[in-house]
């Protein structure tokens, strides 16, 4: 995946895939619709088709507007400061998908459309859902997103740790638990995942910028998208004609034609 906006939505999408505040808010609001029944559901469903009419209702409203949520949360972040704001205009645009896809699983449950008579009616019954969901989903995912959307500032930044001159300046862009001896950095779309000995994390920073961020950390490049830390080599090996460095956590990093030479002479 190489378009940096759909790398972005993939990976704030893989955010909330991975998050029990996200799964347990989720859960919460299916269970209060179905205990409830809203809509007259409770009294035309048994309580297992009430079950599944709103489990597969709150599955497919939630994915369409958190897509999109996410999708105007990335591309209006130049224009519009405020995270709340960007996400709640991606999940009212949500709303004419939503009430179409309402309608779907309407006529999949009853056979026919039921309440509404149209999608555009469908989708204005929709945005007040569009806007929970969007305030829910921000309540309990905050924080992340914050954490996530946000560029990593310059290391000249009062909040940064001035670094020292035995810690690469590459350190100071890391959360402080993940900040140890460097052991690799290896590109990822249009981040540079940084691997220390205390942790690993992404960093939107090109590979380029990265590699001169190093300081005197022995090391060397090894590959276009792969550098090592000369501590953490373990051996070479050659699989298939195609040499790799065996770090010694057992990882395998690939070495390229351009930097076989210097490889094999530092690590050989």
């Amino acid at each position: 995946m190489n378009h940096p906006f759909l790398s972005s939505t993939l990976r704030e999408l893989q955010l909330f895939t991975r998050s029990w505040r996200f799964w347990t808010t989720f859960t919460l609001v299916v269970l209060i619709f179905v205990v409830s029944g809203p809509y007259g559901t409770l009294e035309r469903m048994t309580l297992g088709v009430r079950l599944g009419y709103w489990l597969t209702v709150h599955a497919v409203t939630w994915t369409i507007a958190i897509c999109l949520a996410l999708m105007a949360e990335i591309l209006l972040r130049e224009r519009l400061s405020h995270t709340l704001a960007r996400m709640m205009i991606g999940s009212l645009a949500a709303a004419l998908p939503i009430g179409f896809a309402l309608g779907v699983i309407d006529s999949a449950f009853f056979g026919r459309w039921t309440e509404m008579e149209n999608g555009l009616s469908r989708a204005l019954f929709a945005l007040p859902l569009c806007a929970l969901f969007c305030l829910l989903t921000y309540t309990a995912m905050h924080r992340q997103i914050a954490e996530i959307s946000a560029p990593p500032p310059p290391p000249s930044f009062s909040h940064f740790p001035a670094p020292t001159t035995s810690e690469p300046e590459i350190l100071t862009r890391l959360k402080p638990q993940n900040r140890g001896a460097l052991l690799r950095l290896s590109v990822e779309d249009h981040y540079t995942e940084v691997v220390t000995a205390r942790g690993r994390e992404l960093i939107l920073l090109r590979f380029a910028d990265a590699l001169k961020e190093l300081g005197a950390t022995p090391g060397l490049q090894v590959h276009r998208s792969h550098w090592v830390a000369d501590a953490h080599v373990e051996t070479l090996k050659r699989v298939e004609g195609k040499l790799f460095v065996v770090m010694k956590d057992g990882t395998e990093v690939p070495v390229s034609r351009t930097y076989l030479d210097a490889t094999r002479s530092r690590f050989g």
